[in-house]
């Protein structure tokens, strides 16, 4: 049925009975449809989700390169500390770019335009460090790579949620996230037996997946509409649904949500100081930080030299089990506080036998535990709190804080390191604990809430 004609049946403008006995048949005819072809209607949304976490494993696989790679990349090409740290972190800074332009590049070009661009930058950025025979090349492909998955970051859940119908959402946008530790892990393993030129070239691979994906999957039904291409966002939407299923109920959700949107007030920048948006605010932007500072993207970016440092039995071992731990479950204050006791106990030569073990269980310790808990989180979190009209705002900012503490985290890892190893690990451990403060004073619970009541829960604190 088209959607003229459920809007007609909503509105009481059909004279052929009762409005509510109609309204009754027409979803429970959806229904039944829908169960009918449930399993092959699904097959184009598996489809086109699998594709887009190929930008989420590209991720992954981007942040998990440094570490594998680092010794062997300052070896060939004679790179010192403060070059090599440059080069972990400036990851980031790429993503900080890509981070601020990716909403409006995905309203432009669409959202499978804006993945399309995104794997070419990684492409041009993995192909310049395979080539990298001086520093500046390095950190020009680190730097495009960068700037792709953080366009990533942000168009792939989304395209993601406007795929899937609700009973999915929730299920499929967490593949995001598991992709995301995937690709990193991948990256570990591969990096203790592949050389770090072979390793960039692995890189290619999830880039021309997705390109090669794109070509097969439809464009997000909401964005064609927003856009205005009503025939487009009715192909796109019978797509994922299957070709028997009435889509009409859904399409006329998604054209009254995009209408409500357009008759909010635009927010700029400074509105979100308001009283009414500044407890959001302030709530997005310290889960961000307390997750940065809390030490991930240093522990991470140079993970195997700090196995290496407590012991020649903890490098390789370590780096392959931090890739299998990640995907698993497990208090980033115990683990930072395990890899700080060990090497204040090598620093005295105290137990020595026992300080490889302990600086890999609390790497490990805290890799788990972030997984489940603080690298998902305050993303969902961020989804939740910010009232719909000042999301792409509010959004931006928070991502751009959460870039920015990666880049300064990642950068001065090293240099705290040689300041003091254990020192630095009690910081983040000490953060670790902080952080718990702040959710239990700040943070409201969202679970099973709607927006309003979340806003009233904030407010009211």
């Amino acid at each position: 049925m088209a959607i003229e004609e459920w809007r007609e049946i909503e509105n009481g403008d059909d004279d052929d009975g009762n409005l509510e006995t109609q309204l009754l048949m027409k979803r429970k005819e959806g229904l039944e449809e829908d169960e009918v072809c449930s399993r092959r209607s699904n097959d184009m949304l598996y489809l086109s989700t699998f594709v887009a976490v190929c930008g989420s494993f590209q991720f992954g696989s981007c942040v998990g390169y440094s570490a594998p790679a680092e010794a062997a990349i300052r070896e060939d090409l004679n790179l010192s500390l403060s070059q090599y740290s440059m080069f972990g972190s400036i990851l980031t800074i790429g993503a900080m770019f890509g981070a601020i332009s990716s909403g409006r590049i995905a309203d432009y070009i669409g959202r499978k335009g804006a993945m399309r661009m995104s794997a070419c930058f990684c492409i041009l950025g993995w192909v310049a460090i395979y080539l990298s025979k001086e520093p500046i090349l390095l950190d020009i492909g680190r730097l495009l790579t960068g700037y792709g998955i953080g366009v990533f970051s942000y168009v792939v859940p989304i395209f993601i949620a406007e795929l899937a119908p609700k009973n999915l959402r929730g299920g499929l946008t967490t593949l995001n996230q598991l992709l995301i530790v995937m690709g990193a892990s991948v990256a570990f393993i591969l990096g203790t037996i592949v050389t770090w030129r072979t390793l960039a070239l692995t890189g290619l691979i999830p880039c021309f997946t997705l390109l090669v994906g794109l070509f097969f999957v439809p464009e997000s039904p909401r964005w064609l509409a927003k856009v205005g291409e009503e025939k487009e966002f009715l192909s796109a939407l019978q797509r994922l649904r299957g070709k028997n299923v009435n889509i009409s109920a859904e399409a006329v959700e998604i054209q009254s949500y995009i209408e409500t949107m357009r008759s909010l007030p635009k927010i700029k920048l400074v509105d979100l100081f308001q009283t009414i948006y500044i407890r959001p605010l302030m709530i997005g932007v310290g889960l961000m930080m307390f997750q940065q500072f809390g030490g991930i993207n240093g522990i991470g970016f140079f993970a195997s030299e700090t196995f290496a440092s407590a012991g020649p039995s903890a490098g390789k071992i370590g780096t392959i089990a931090y890739a299998c731990i990640q995907v698993s479950a497990a208090g980033t204050s115990l683990g930072c506080f395990l890899a700080g006791a060990s090497f204040f106990l090598k620093g005295r030569g105290l137990l020595l036998d026992f300080v490889p073990m302990l600086v890999v269980a609390g790497v490990l310790i805290y890799i788990a535990f972030f997984s489940i808990g603080m690298g998902a989180v305050p993303w969902v979190i961020m989804s939740e709190i910010f009232p719909i009209n000042v999301k792409g705002v509010g959004g931006s900012i928070v991502v751009l804080v959460n870039w920015l503490g990666a880049w300064i985290v990642s950068f001065t890892f090293n240099f705290f390191i040689t300041w003091s190893s254990y020192g630095t690990f009690f910081i983040y451990s000490l953060i670790s604990l902080m952080t718990i403060l702040f959710v239990i004073k700040l943070v409201p619970e969202t679970k099973g809430r709607t927006l309003e009541e979340i806003q009233t829960s904030i407010n009211s604190q």
